[in-house]
């Protein structure tokens, strides 16, 4: 006769608290990770150093910094793409730390929850 109820393929309810104890772990985890990227700073610069941009980790541009001898109202078009290049790499940098710190978490999951 067939065992009715539980879990299929013999999961009892230890190894169901173990589960749930091991989600709310990594869940923890992940929050902690999260708040370490929000308070992170991105400093990028472009042009040997003319610009420099710092990015939140909330995806908040912060400052731009230029130096005097980039500013050429003859030549704005280049000042214009120093600050592009610089917000660029700031971001990059931020994409690739939250990959970092977050991918352990989502990994081989298609982004859905980590459990």
């Amino acid at each position: 006769m067939a065992k009715r109820g539980g879990f299929p393929g013999g999961m009892g309810m230890g190894n169901m608290n173990q589960l749930m104890k091991q989600a709310q772990r990594m869940q923890k985890q992940m929050e902690k990770a999260q708040q370490e990227l929000e308070e992170s700073v991105y400093e990028a610069t472009a042009g040997g150093g003319v610009v420099k941009v710092q990015l939140s980790g909330k995806e908040e541009l912060l400052s731009v910094s230029l130096a005097e001898e980039v500013v050429d109202p003859d030549d704005i078009e280049m000042l214009e793409d120093l600050i592009i290049v610089a917000v660029n790499d700031a971001l990059q940098q931020m994409m690739d730390d939250k990959e970092a710190k977050m991918g352990k978490f989502t990994n081989g999951m298609g982004g859905g929850m980590p459990f």
